[in-house]
Order: structure tokens, then C-alpha cells, then sequence
């Protein structure tokens, strides 16, 4: 046109001006504009569009009050300029503006305002949008209508959104895909699914939309089987190769923790975007694998698709899976580079990182470096704090937290709990309760389970019981804390009982219900009920399992059956030190200590590295087959090699070896100068050592130590009292009973029990509460008169009479 001269038309200029801002060209579609004599309003509208959808708002805006004449397309493009651009408050003020000047609306003017009003989720403006609308009978157009639902949903108000999407005279795929997403933002995902299928009930189809909305329902309430049913019908409408839609896809397998499906999903992608790496890179963390988490990050970097704050999310999370500080290092420094350091998502993410990774002061620095703070960066210091052992911190955080105003939710209050338990604060945890109970949090799950563990471990199993019974919906979690609770203060029948409980609910037990189980059988000797629990885990597959597997070898071992403790042991398929420490254990207490040193030898050579607690069944091994040498070896072994420094139980394993060699003297002298404060055990260990070699004047130093620990300690005067007999010290032995008489002492009676046909019977001494307790005493009278043709030990008499102190 130019060659030739031609002058064109407005109708030809108009065009022109939209074909080059189609194009993305807005310098020619200006100079189009800029040469026209004469302009329509169809020129001004495409300029004030053009400059709008470009993000030049400000231009656009210059454009719009330079018109000579506007319609209601001229208002509806800076209306919707400024909601693309992110401008949502704008964008109403221009509609209500709109209104003032009189321009009458259109379907465009209320979509368009009402996403505005969704976006900021101002209901209370949406409601007024919606009198409007109501007035002029636009409420009934499907595109209005639409917008409506959408705008009820996005403002948390699902009742009246599905109410007037039922009320809608007519309704497209667009009205179906807003109410089935308003359900999904409402985390109603059975509702979602539901209205779903009866969109397909009605005929309407599917779309891109409503597929994702109903992927996302299905991942919300870990869906697998129906999320699988639905990827078919994807396949079906030819939706799976999209790749929105197969982003969700993807999204849901890796949130029901099927991440090989997730895998598939995400190789079979033409094309991957920047959302498809982001769902499985977060999908790998949450389901710690964490190596593949990072190895797609690497892959996305290599990429030309860049990253955003919730890629970078993702990779910190995987580093605090495996506590790869190094690796979360180089990623908070490309954090930084970016900016997005400064979103409060990423920094939070960051925080929980170096939590994970024991980097407390790292952070620290992060957490008071913070602009903005809100409920998640406050229990992500808190629980950095809880999980790294430093509970008086956790509990100075919780109280700063309140100080600033902002209010505790369940994780909160489960990492305070915790470290309540784990200092057995009592006081502050009874504090915590009742700040919980203002909250209304009380009977939640996840905080009753957190109360139950603190209570038990505080002792309180009266308490932690009757909040238990109290939990509205009790969960695997609030089972196992009450299990597990009873099961560590050794009150293990009453964690048996719980565990048929829970099993009678049709609560399905998990690995570590069966471990804590298996081991109340360890602690009782119930092997009838551990070869149940074995053969369960069987059915489940669960004996692959490293914990179960560890914690069966301990059960058999505990129960006697070194044959088949030796056989779980050879069966598992992976061993870490907790698998070799129960089998050195094992053999060591049924005193077969070359067999306990062969193991630990292997262990070495296997590579597995040993810890506190393998050290101790070794230095029994020794105890127990007189090797002196061998064991002040193994002893000085742990600081030299292995860094550790021993403890209390190491010492009082070696006071019993040199104790057995008849170094008695020695002895003392290890406990006079180790490093640690004796306790009752140590004492009490020397003291019997004592009375098999007859050393009365250790005995009468060890004795006295012990006493001051425990003034009230009978066993500490029995103790003496045989040795005084043994050295035939007649008068230090009427004395010891006369002391024990003045502070009325009495001995512990002694406990035995036994299972026979899935029932655990007790005995104490003197005991007539069993119901065959005449003819136990009956039995027990022909014993007794059968070792009457045999020599009485003094030891014997002695015992008896000490009962008779009772």
C-alpha cells in the first residue's frame, strides 16, 4: 500500500492495527494509528488494548482518557489490562467508575470484575457485582453466571457458589469446571469428584479445567485407584497428551506416593514445562528421594526453562530429607543471585533446611533476617530447634511467637510437646494443654497424639490414657503414641491390650506399631504372641522392613530362641547396626560370648560401623568368658577408634570383667576415676563382684556409696548382709538387720511368669491371687519336702529370712 500510494481506509487502518499487535509489533501499530486523519473508536479501543495486554499500563491508560468517544469495549479493555497486569483493585475502581459515567455493561464488564474480585477474594465487593448484575438481568447469562460461581468459590464461600450454579437456567463446560475448582480450593475433594461425574452424567464433556480440578481433588485425598481411573478416561478424550492436564496427572501419582507412575507420566511428556519439573521434583522430596529430586533439579537448570520459587522449594526440601547441607548451601546461594531469597515460601524453606541439617545458627541468621514472618517460618525455628535437642530454645521460641501475635497451629504445638517429653517438663507440657484446650485443638489428632507421648514419657499414663479415649478420630498416629507409650514404662501387657484395641477398631497397624509391639513380647517373653505378630508381618510383606527385622531378631533372641533370632538375622535382606547390635545382644546375655565377639568381628569387617550400645553387649561377651585383656581391648577401642566416649554401662561392664578376674581393688579404683558421676548400677555391680571373692572392706566402701544414693535401697543391705554371713561376721549381720528393721526396709519381691495357651500368668512372692494357687502351694510343698534331704546354702536361709523382714 505504501509502494502504491494507497491510501487506506479507517476500516483498512483498524485492521492493520490489530494484525500488528497480534503480531506483538506495537511500534508499527502506532505509526498505523499516528498517520490515520481520521479515527474511529474501533482505533482507540485497539491501541488502549494493545498497550494494556503488553503490561504498559500507564500508556494504555493515556490512550483510554484521550478518546473522544468510549463504549463499553474501550472500558472493558482497561478493566481487563489492569487484571492481567495484576491489578486487581484497579480494575474494580475503573468498573464502579464505569458505572458512575453511566456506560450501560455487557457479559465482558462482569467476567472481567468479578475475577478481579475472586483474585483479591473481596466478597463482600463480588456480592455488590452480583446486585448489579441481578438488576439488569445479566445473572442469567451463562458467561456471568459463570464468573459468579467462580468468584463465590475463590472467596471460601462454596455453599452459596454450588447453590447458584444449581440455580444457573443454563450452564456450559466453563460454569462445571469453576464449581468443580471452587471444591477443590475448598479442599471438598469428594464433592469435587462428585459434581464431576455428574457433569459426565449430563453429557457436558470434559475440559482442560475440570480434568485438572478433579486430578487435584483425587491428590488431595490421596485418591490412587480413582486418580488411576481417571487418567484411562484422560486417554479416552485424547486430554492425556495435554500437557496441563498431564501435569495433574503426574501431581496426583506423586502426592499418593506412587512415584514410578509419577516417572512414566512425566518421560512420556513431548514437552515439559516449567510446572510439569516442578510437580515431580516436589513429589520426590515429599516421598524422600531426595537424590532424584535433585538430579531433575540439575536437569531443570540445564534446561532453558528457568526456575521459580516453588522449584527452588522443592530442592531444599530434598536437601533436609537427606541432610545434605552442602548441597542446600549452593542452592541458598542461587537463591540469592535470583532474589527469590526474599519470597517468604523459599525462605521458609530454607530455615527448615539448615534445621534438618543441624545448622542452627545458619538457621537463626535466616530466620531474624526475614522481612515478613508467618505461622510456617515460626515452627519451622521451633522445630529446628526441637529436632537439634535444644528444648529450653524450642520453648523461648513458642514464647516469642506468642509475644508477636501470632497464633500456634498443630505443628506448633506438636514440636513444643516434644520438647516437653524429651525434658520430661511436666509443667510447661500441663501449661501447653491448657492453651490447647482454649484452642479448640484439644481432641485434633495429631495434637492429642503429641499430649499422649508427652504425658507418657512424663510418667502421667492415667493422663495420656483419658486424652486418648478422648481423640475424636483416632488415627494410626494416636494408637501408636499410646502403644509406644505404655511399651517405654515397661508397662507392656497394658501396650498388648492397646494393640488388640486398636486391631478391634480396624485400625491398620504400620511398621512401627509392629516394632514397638514386637518388642513388649521381647520385654514379657511372649513368644506365642511374637511369632503371631511374625507371621502378620509376613502376610503384609512388611519383614523387608530394617526396624521390623532388627526388632525380631531382638524378640527371639529375648524369648530364647537364639535358633531362629539367627535365622531372621541371616534372612534380612539389609542389616545396619541395629540388626548386628541385636544379634551381639542375643548372645551375649545367653552368655555365649565367643559366639557375641565372632558377630562383632564380622560387623567390622562388613563395614558397619559400631555404636554405644554394641560396645556394651561386647563387654559382656567378655564378662562372661573371663577375657580380661580382651575387654580393656574393646574398651579402649571405642574412644581410640570410633570417637566414642563410654558411658556409665561401659564402666559397669568393665568393673565386671576385672571384678571377675578377682580385681576387685582395681576396680574401685576405675570407678574412683572415671570421668562420670557413679549411679546405683555401677555400685550395686562392684558390690556383687564383692560378695563372690568375700572382699568385706570394699564391700563396706561400696556399700556406704550406695547408700547415700539411696538411703532407702534394701537391696544394698541384703547385699552385705550375705557377705557379712559368708565371712561368718554374725554380729555385722544382726546389725544390718537391725538397721534394716529400724528404717523398716523391705526386700523387692521377687516376679516370675509364664505363657501357656496364649495366657501370661504371674507369680509374686507370697502371692495368692491366682486362681490354682492351692495347688501351686501344693506342688511347691513337695518340692520343698524333697530338698529336705539336701545340705541348706546359707545363702538360701539368709534369703528367707530377709522375706520375713517384710
Amino acid at each position: 500500500m505504501i509502494i502504491y500510494g494507497f491510501m487506506p481506509t479507517i476500516f483498512v487502518a483498524n485492521c492493520l492495527i490489530q494484525l500488528y499487535i497480534k503480531c506483538g509489533n506495537l511500534g508499527y501499530a502506532y505509526k498505523v494509528f499516528d498517520k490515520m486523519s481520521q479515527r474511529d473508536v474501533v482505533s482507540w479501543n485497539a491501541m488502549v488494548f494493545g498497550y494494556a495486554s503488553n503490561g504498559m499500563m500507564g500508556i494504555a491508560k493515556r490512550y483510554f482518557d484521550s478518546m473522544p468517544e468510549k463504549d463499553v469495549i474501550s472500558w472493558n479493555s482497561l478493566v481487563s489490562g489492569y487484571l492481567k497486569n495484576g491489578e486487581c483493585l484497579k480494575s474494580i475502581w475503573v468498573f464502579v467508575e464505569m458505572r458512575k459515567v453511566g456506560v450501560g455493561f455487557d457479559w465482558t464488564s462482569f467476567a472481567v470484575v468479578l475475577k478481579s474480585c475472586a483474585a483479591l477474594e473481596e466478597f463482600d465487593v463480588g456480592v455488590q457485582v452480583h446486585g448489579v448484575s441481578v438488576k439488569i438481568a445479566f445473572d442469567k447469562d451463562v458467561v456471568t453466571g459463570s464468573a459468579l460461581v467462580d468468584m463465590y468459590g475463590k472467596c471460601r464461600r462454596l455453599d452459596d457458589s454450588i447453590r447458584f450454579f444449581y440455580q444457573m437456567p443454563e450452564k456450559n463446560w466453563v460454569s462445571w469446571s469453576a464449581v468443580i475448582a471452587g471444591c477443590c480450593q475448598n479442599d471438598k475433594f469428594i464433592k469435587g469428584v462428585e459434581l464431576f461425574k455428574e457433569m459426565q452424567r449430563e453429557g457436558i464433556g470434559v475440559s482442560q479445567s475440570a480434568y485438572a480440578s478433579v486430578f487435584r481433588s483425587c491428590a488431595g485425598f490421596s485418591a490412587f485407584r480413582l486418580g488411576r481411573q481417571l487418567h484411562g478416561h484422560t486417554l479416552k478424550t485424547s486430554f492425556a497428551s495435554d500437557l496441563i492436564v498431564g501435569t495433574a496427572i503426574l501431581d496426583t501419582y506423586a502426592k499418593c506416593g506412587s512415584m514410578t507412575e509419577a516417572q512414566k507420566i512425566f518421560n512420556l511428556f513431548p514437552i515439559r514445562n516449567l510446572q510439569s519439573f516442578n510437580a515431580i521434583i516436589i513429589g520426590y522430596a515429599r516421598s524422600d528421594q531426595a537424590f532424584q529430586a535433585l538430579h531433575l533439579f540439575q536437569l531443570l537448570l540445564k534446561s532453558d526453562l528457568g526456575f521459580d520459587e516453588i522449584s527452588v522449594s522443592g530442592a531444599f526440601s530434598a536437601c533436609a530429607v537427606i541432610k545434605g547441607y552442602s548441597d542446600g548451601v549452593q542452592i541458598h546461594a542461587l537463591a540469592v543471585k535470583s532474589t527469590f531469597e526474599s519470597n517468604i515460601c523459599v525462605a521458609n524453606a530454607i530455615l527448615d533446611m539448615y534445621g534438618k541439617c543441624g545448622a542452627l545458627a545458619e538457621a537463626c541468621h535466616i530466620f531474624y533476617e526475614m522481612e515478613r514472618r508467618d505461622a510456617i517460618s515460626w515452627n519451622a525455628i521451633i522445630a529446628a530447634h526441637e529436632q537439634n535437642g535444644n528444648e529450653e530454645e524450642t520453648l523461648s521460641y513458642f514464647v516469642l511467637m506468642l509475644h508477636s501475635g501470632m497464633e500456634p497451629d498443630e505443628f506448633t504445638y506438636g514440636s513444643v510437646l516434644k520438647a516437653c517429653a524429651g525434658q520430661q517438663a511436666l509443667n510447661y507440657g500441663m501449661e501447653i494443654h491448657d492453651r490447647i484446650i482454649k484452642s479448640g485443638m484439644g481432641l485434633h489428632s495429631f495434637v492429642g497424639s503429641a499430649l499422649v507421648d508427652m504425658y507418657c514419657k512424663c510418667g502421667m499414663m492415667e493422663e495420656a490414657y483419658k486424652i486418648h479415649d478422648r481423640i475424636e478420630q483416632q488415627t494410626m498416629v494416636c494408637w501408636n503414641a499410646i502403644i509406644s507409650g505404655f511399651s517405654l514404662q515397661k508397662e507392656s501387657e497394658v501396650a498388648q491390650n492397646f494393640f488388640s484395641r486398636m486391631l478391634e477398631m480396624g485400625v491398620k497397624p504400620d511398621h512401627f506399631t509392629y516394632a514397638t509391639i514386637l518388642d513388649t513380647c521381647a520385654n514379657l517373653a511372649t513368644v506365642g504372641l511374637g511369632k503371631q505378630i511374625h507371621a502378620q508381618i509376613i502376610k503384609l510383606e512388611l519383614q523387608s522392613d530394617v526396624y521390623i527385622c532388627s526388632t525380631l531378631v531382638d524378640m527371639y533372641s529375648k524369648c530364647g530362641n537364639m535358633h531362629d533370632s539367627k535365622l531372621m538375622f541371616e534372612k534380612a535382606a539389609n542389616r545396619d547396626f541395629v540388626t548386628w547390635n541385636a544379634m551381639i545382644c542375643g548372645y551375649a546375655q545367653h552368655g555365649l560370648g565367643e559366639e557375641a565377639l565372632k558377630f562383632f568381628e564380622e560387623m567390622i569387617v562388613e563395614n558397619v560401623t559400631p555404636n554405644h550400645a554394641t560396645f556394651v553387649s561386647v563387654l559382656r561377651a567378655c564378662s562372661h568368658i573371663g577375657l580380661v585383656e580382651k575387654g580393656l581391648h574393646y574398651f579402649d577401642l571405642m574412644s581410640s577408634e570410633y570417637g566414642l566416649a563410654p558411658q556409665l554401662e561401659h564402666y559397669s561392664c568393665v568393673v565386671d570383667i576385672m571384678g571377675r578376674a578377682g580385681q576387685v581393688s582395681e576396680a574401685l579404683k576405675l570407678i574412683n576415676d572415671m570421668p562420670l558421676e557413679p549411679d546405683d548400677v555401677i555400685w550395686r555391680a562392684l558390690l556383687s563382684i564383692c560378695k563372690i571373692h568375700g572382699n568385706v572392706e570394699v564391700a563396706e566402701k561400696v556399700a556406704n556409696s550406695l547408700l547415700q544414693l539411696d538411703p532407702q535401697d534394701s537391696s544394698a543391705y541384703i547385699l552385705l548382709s550375705n557377705i557379712y554371713a559368708n565371712a561368718g561376721m554374725w554380729d555385722k549381720v544382726s546389725d544390718t538387720r537391725k538397721i534394716m528393721r529400724y528404717n523398716k526396709l523391705k526386700k523387692e519381691p521377687g516376679c516370675s511368669w509364664i505363657e501357656i495357651k496364649d495366657e501370661v500368668h504371674a507369680f509374686l512372692v507370697g502371692d495368692k491371687a491366682h486362681p490354682r494357687c492351692k495347688e501351686i502351694y501344693e506342688k511347691l510343698g513337695i518340692l520343698v519336702d524333697e530338698m529336705r534331704y539336701y545340705i541348706a546354702d546359707i545363702d538360701f536361709l539368709l534369703e528367707e529370712e530377709a522375706n520375713q523382714l517384710k
